[in-house]
């Protein structure tokens, strides 16, 4: 289960970033800001996946075989 909450929140952050682009291109956030934000949406992509790639690591000892 936590491995798919996972999922869905990279699926929303990569959703994200096609809106920050979207913003930029109808002249809602300047390119730089856009930049900004997109690095930080980077940055946490990055993260869910190494969390994905080793969600041990993220799960109470207590919770990790159960489903």
């Amino acid at each position: 289960m936590f491995l798919s909450k996972l999922a869905d929140a990279d699926g929303e952050a990569t959703e994200t970033q096609v809106w920050l682009d979207f913003a930029r291109d109808c002249e809602y956030l300047t390119p730089k800001r856009q930049a900004e934000l997109q690095k930080s949406y980077e940055d946490v992509g990055r993260m869910l996946g190494k969390m994905m790639s080793m969600p041990e690591k993220f799960t109470p000892s207590n919770q990790r075989h159960e489903e």
